[in-house]
Formats: C-alpha cells, structure tokens, sequence
C-alpha cells in the first residue's frame, strides 16, 4: 500500500490539526509529516510539538516562490485547516486535485476572500439561515470554489450566536474532515 504524506497549513489554534494528526496517527498507509504556519506564534506549533511533528513557519515572500515546493519534497496531499491565504497558482498546479480545504459553511453561500471564522458565522446568522455546516472541497485558482467532496449541516437556532455556531460547526469538522480526507486519498489509489 502507498505511503500518502500529508502537509497541514494552520493559521491558528489547530485543533483540526491535532484532530488530523490523531486520526492518522496509527495509519498504515497516511501520515502527517509536518504542520506549516503563516503565523510565528500560533499555537498549532505547541500542538505539533506534543504530538512530536515538526512544524515551521513561513512568510509571504517566500510562499509566493515556487522554491516554497522543496519545502513539500515528499508530501503527497496538502490539507487546509483554518489556513487564510490564497494558494498561489504554482503550487496549486502542483498539487492538482491533491490540496483539501474545509470551509465552516455550506458553499457557494458565505464563501470568498474575507469569509472565514466568526465572520462567516456573523454572516449565516444576519442573513436567517436555517442551516449551516461544512464544506470540504478541493482547492482551485479562486477562494472556496473548488470541486465540493464533502458537506454535513447543523441547524441555525434564532437564539444562536457566532459562539454557539461556531461550537456546532467545529463539531461537525472534527467529527468528518479526518475521515473525508481519508476517503479521498484512499479513493485516489
């Protein structure tokens, strides 16, 4: 069976991160080879460091030049949890139909440049929406508009705020995007 090393890009906190790597931990044929952030000080660093997987940080110059692969050498899917930037177009070509990305709504709604955390909650609840979810999808040359994997739904409550939301949201990504990752791989052969 084919080893599938996977990269995850984080902005933040990483819990879906350390949710992932857990998943994968004992995996026969996927394995989280290094967590990489946009962010100096976040905290998915002290996450990858317990679960003893090297983690780095990189700067925008530097994911703009395609020599940003030869920090990939050996990875074979690239996973988006919570990560903010734009993919530049080298790298996407790259990885094509190989980059996974979870969105906190139920695209096409609320997607797009600026759409992500609390403000994609703000946003599902001002417009009275019934439901919210996930999307899991494939990366393309524009923000959230690749091809759909994968998408679960919570209700939206009139008493919901973007806190209680965001909890329901978060539930659901924990519960499928380790297993729609997977599925997904194991689909490629």
């Amino acid at each position: 069976m084919k080893e599938n090393n996977l990269v995850i890009f984080a902005s933040g906190g990483g819990t879906n991160a350390e949710n992932i790597a857990n998943y994968f931990k004992d995996h026969q044929s996927i394995h989280v080879a290094k967590i990489l952030t946009n962010k100096k000080d976040a905290f998915v660093h002290q996450r990858a460091k317990k679960l003893g997987i090297p983690s780095n940080t990189f700067t925008k110059a530097a994911f703009k030049k395609q020599s940003f692969l030869d920090i990939l050498e050996g990875i074979d899917y690239v996973i988006l949890a919570g990560f903010l930037w734009l993919i530049p177009n080298y790298l996407i070509q790259a990885y094509s139909n190989k980059i996974i990305n979870i969105h906190p709504a139920l695209l096409p709604k609320f997607g797009g440049k600026g759409m992500y955390g609390e403000y994609v909650h703000q946003a599902v609840i001002k417009a009275r929406e019934k439901d919210s979810g996930i999307t899991i999808h494939l990366v393309n040359e524009a923000y959230d508009q690749g091809k759909v994997l994968f998408q679960a739904k919570c209700e939206v409550n009139p008493e919901d705020t973007p806190d209680t939301l965001a909890y329901k949201v978060h539930e659901l990504e924990y519960q499928y995007f380790p297993r729609v990752i997977e599925d997904y791989i194991q689909k490629q052969g």
